[in-house]
């Protein structure tokens, strides 16, 4: 008889609290892995947001991504943002093979999230560097790196909203 171990389905990769999901995070590195942590609004998913997690997981062992609530969202992007409610841009992601963990955070910058994972390295793409890195006293304080991964800023929600409504349809 041959036993074939049960695939991680998506929805197990999901956390709702990220308190909890630090827990898992310090076991990871108790056992000498490195955690990557990336985070932002993931609205209608795009090739950029694919090119910029799947660069961020080949920084570590450990890959989780933290999505902004609709309420941070909206106030970082404006108003009519996200177009997608947050538990469905979560389950899209963590639908990638190299997401391994998905979670959320309601704040308007990610400081309280790095302090609580206290991830390795902070994952972010190339539309930011460390000037303009909202979070950077946090890194400096935590001793966490900041990398910044993917294409050059090629591709935007906002850009995808924009040829949405320049077309005819029918």
């Amino acid at each position: 008889m041959v036993v074939v171990p049960r695939k991680t389905r998506s929805k197990d990769k999901v956390f709702a609290d990220y308190s909890s999901l630090s827990v898992v995070t310090r076991g990871l590195q108790s056992q000498g892995k490195t955690v990557v942590l990336s985070n932002g609004c993931f609205d209608l998913m795009h090739v950029g947001h694919m090119r910029c997690l799947e660069d961020a997981r080949a920084r570590g062992d450990f890959l989780i991504v933290a999505v902004n609530s609709d309420k941070s969202a909206e106030t970082n992007k404006g108003k009519g943002y996200p177009i997608m409610p947050m538990e469905e841009r979560m389950e899209l992601l963590s639908g990638f093979w190299f997401v391994d963990y998905v979670t959320n955070f309601a704040e308007e910058t990610a400081d309280e999230l790095l302090r609580k994972m206290q991830p390795d390295f902070y994952v972010k793409g190339t539309d930011y560097n460390l000037s303009k890195l909202p979070e950077k006293a946090v890194l400096k304080e935590l001793g966490i790196k900041a990398v910044f991964v993917g294409d050059k800023k090629n591709h935007s929600t906002r850009k995808i909203v924009q040829r949405i409504r320049k077309k005819k349809f029918l």
